[in-house]
């Protein structure tokens, strides 16, 4: 069974995390969602509410979520995966995810990044924006899944 990894914050999942998670599912049997903790973001969400929203968002898909701490190689090893995915959005999201694939080739030759651009519907799309415009009470609705959506509006009521 081919299996990969999806690493992020996903602060919370948004609709563009889910389009690259479906496209993933069309090239893996499996795919381990990884929530990681990244010290240059401060979450809205605790680790156990994401992985909670994220699977009820993804129920019924060949998914396991977890959380993971440390190096995304070092995880992958532990889980004896050779692939990461990664979604692009846009040129900005190329440079930084390059440098990052590039890294991770370096500290493990054995792990490789599969690379997939979102849908154009979601290219502009982030999980900041969404807090942005959740805490500002904008619609969200064509952005997170529902069960993010309710969770979003009780984080800012």
């Amino acid at each position: 069974m081919k299996t990969a990894i999806y690493a992020g914050s996903f602060d919370p999942i948004t609709n563009g995390h889910l389009d690259i998670l479906d496209r993933a599912l069309k090239l893996f049997d499996r795919i381990i969602i990884a929530v990681g903790k990244n010290i240059e973001k401060n979450t809205l969400f605790t680790t156990e509410e994401q992985i909670e929203m994220i699977k009820t968002a993804t129920k019924g898909k060949n998914v396991e979520v977890n959380a993971f701490t440390g190096l995304l190689v070092d995880y992958a090893k532990k889980k004896k995966i050779r692939h990461i995915i990664r979604g692009l959005r846009a040129v900005s999201d190329f440079d930084y995810e390059f440098q990052m694939a590039t890294l991770n080739r370096r500290l493990s030759h054995e792990i490789d990044s599969v690379f997939l651009m979102t849908d154009k519907e979601y290219f502009y799309l982030s999980s900041s924006m969404v807090k942005q415009l959740a805490a500002a009470g904008g619609a969200i609705n064509d952005y997170v899944p529902k069960n993010v959506r309710i969770e979003l509006e009780k984080k800012f009521k």
